[in-house]
């Protein structure tokens, strides 16, 4: 469920004092009633809400202490009723999460019955206390509308559809992660579900090029929308050398780590990033070896490896060519109280890392670390010389601007407030978990509240090049500088929201003189719509994939799994 549930379903605390609290019920714990609900929990509820964790939506566990069946049915049903009734809980709430849910008036009462009989089930195991909210939150950050408004433009484009990926047998959910274009360069497209596989697209049609889970024993999909295939790329060189790079999470199993967080943390699942060898680069169907290069411990299931990727278009003896850049979120440590776990260069945590497939200088010997990385002569044994920035969330994905000597461009998803894009500098320091764009953060004591700085702490840390606030979106869907044939998307970076699915564009230039954001709307059969109307569903889980060989441009709708291509601009 997404967050406006807990505007009116969480316990609220005012000052100290309960407001509403309610005796516990007794929910059926049959084997079978707890697996259905825990099977629609993750379908419908752990994109953004976990049991214990603060996240996009507040954590679930608890609140079936405190308020009763009846009025979590209703709430569930129709949620936009609290936020009408004006109940201080829901108030709070809504300063806290920003984002009013759907109604679930189409489910059915007996299956969310089912989510709250596991919803009390995980509450009785792990002893889980509802979440509280106090007044003085309210009033200590800043509230409201915190960035302009984006910029309508009047330019819009046509959308073509260019696939639907098939729904794997066992998920409930399409999950089109990260689309690549083959490095064969004739317009066939490689795309990775969320799930385990990686599917080939040619002539409209996908087939399974390679099934991660058949080869991979402890692979982990789920819970959430943060494990599985996180991203993919091919090598530079992959028509010679027949590589590919995989991110993907597993369940901790005691494997040994290359790097731990913490021996107070207990692990759930691990992040790898492995090379996978293609016997015939011609192949329909992947065919080879693979190995694994490094091997992570995550705190949580939130925030990992999201985007791995080369920098494309490189000639061999580029000082760049070769490299991998890795996205690593902050593992979801500061939704639990523990922001020691990251922002600092003994920890791979909320960093943009760069290594050397090709190499063996690393610690476990299986890749190299550039010789040129901003840390690596770093006198601290302990210094993770693999980090090129730090300081992020979820630097969710990673672009380069080749008209501008590749400049490198990386979004970063934030809590509750703002939505980023960042120039990413060389060693620069972006300030997650104590800005969140060019707001300060309390830290330890509310994630979700941000304030005004003054100068100069406001340049202490890389000041974003643009923000969004959550009155727009809620999760910023990186994209790319488009070098194609539509004249009137030239020099623009297209980007998008992932939940809602608006897309966005910027004008780029050498200076990056301009850092307005612009409204890119989307025209079909002549009329005015969006992609909520073109999927039918308010969730989008929308990506954005650029072919760099042919130069088109992708809009890809994971709720539906479509992949549709921009046609035209006007």
């Amino acid at each position: 469920m997404t967050r406006f549930i807990l505007y009116s379903i969480a316990i609220v605390i005012v000052v100290g004092a309960i407001i509403y609290l309610l005796p516990g019920e007794d929910y059926p714990s049959d084997d079978t009633t707890v697996a259905e609900g825990k099977a629609l929990f993750t379908k419908h509820c752990m994109s953004c809400h976990g049991l214990q964790e603060d996240g996009i939506g507040a954590p679930l566990g608890g609140i079936t202490k405190v308020l009763s069946e009846k009025i979590l049915v209703n709430f569930i049903s129709d949620p936009s009723k609290a936020i009408e009734s004006g109940e201080e809980r829901a108030r709070l709430l809504q300063h806290r999460y920003k984002l009013i849910m759907p109604s679930f008036k189409g489910m059915e009462e007996s299956d969310i019955r089912s989510i709250l009989a596991y919803l009390q089930y995980q509450t009785n195991l792990h002893a889980l206390e509802p979440l509280a909210i106090e007044k003085k939150s309210d009033e200590a950050g800043l509230t409201g509308r915190l960035v302009a408004p984006v910029k309508k433009s009047g330019l819009a484009v046509a959308l073509t559809e260019v696939v639907q990926l098939p729904r794997l047998s066992n998920s409930a959910d399409l999950g089109v992660v990260t689309l690549r274009a083959h490095p064969s360069g004739d317009g066939t497209l490689v795309a990775s579900d969320q799930q385990g596989v990686l599917y080939r697209v040619k002539n409209g049609t996908a087939e399974i090029f390679l099934d991660v889970r058949a080869q991979i024993e402890n692979f982990q999909s789920g819970p959430g929308i943060a494990t599985g295939v996180g991203s993919f790329d091919f090598h530079p060189n992959f028509l010679n050398n027949g590589l590919i790079y995989i991110s993907h999470a597993e369940t901790f199993k005691g494997q040994l780590a290359d790097y731990i967080i913490s021996d107070s943390i207990k692990s759930e699942v691990q992040w790898v990033i492995s090379e996978w060898k293609m016997d015939d680069v011609n192949a329909r169907v992947f065919s080879g070896t693979h190995r694994e290069l490094l091997r992570l411990h995550a705190p949580t299931f939130g925030h990992g490896c999201q985007e791995i990727a080369f920098i494309p278009g490189l000639k061999k003896g580029d000082p760049d060519y070769g490299l991998l850049y890795i996205g690593y979120g902050d593992g979801g440590s500061n939704n639990i109280m523990r922001p020691e776990l990251g922002h600092n260069l003994k920890s791979f945590l909320g960093t943009i890392m760069r290594i050397d497939p090709a190499g063996s200088n690393s610690r476990n010997g299986m890749y190299g670390i550039p010789d040129s990385n901003p840390f690596v002569h770093e006198k601290d044994p302990l210094t993770v010389k693999e980090i090129y920035a730090f300081g992020f969330r979820n630097p969710h994905r990673m672009a380069w601007d080749k008209a501008n000597g590749n400049r490198m461009m990386a979004t970063d998803i934030g809590e509750s407030n703002i939505e980023e894009l960042n120039i990413i500098e060389y060693g620069g320091d972006y300030g997650w978990p104590n800005r969140e764009g060019v707001y300060g953060i309390a830290t330890l004591r509310d994630l979700k509240t941000v304030f005004k700085l003054g100068n100069p702490d406001v340049d202490f840390y890389k000041r974003p090049f643009v923000q969004y606030d959550h009155e727009e979106g809620n999760a910023i869907s990186g994209g790319y500088v488009y070098d194609g044939e539509i004249a009137a998307l030239k020099n623009k970076y297209i980007f998008g929201d992932i939940v809602n699915g608006r897309l966005f564009y910027l004008n780029i230039d050498p200076q990056l003189s301009d850092s307005t954001i612009y409204e890119l709307a989307i025209k079909q059969d002549g009329k005015e719509t969006n992609l909520q109307e073109m999927s039918q569903t308010k969730r989008l889980h929308l990506r954005i994939a650029y072919d760099q060989f042919k130069k088109e441009l992708y809009i890809i709708t994971k709720a539906d799994g479509k992949v549709r291509r921009v046609t035209k601009a006007y």
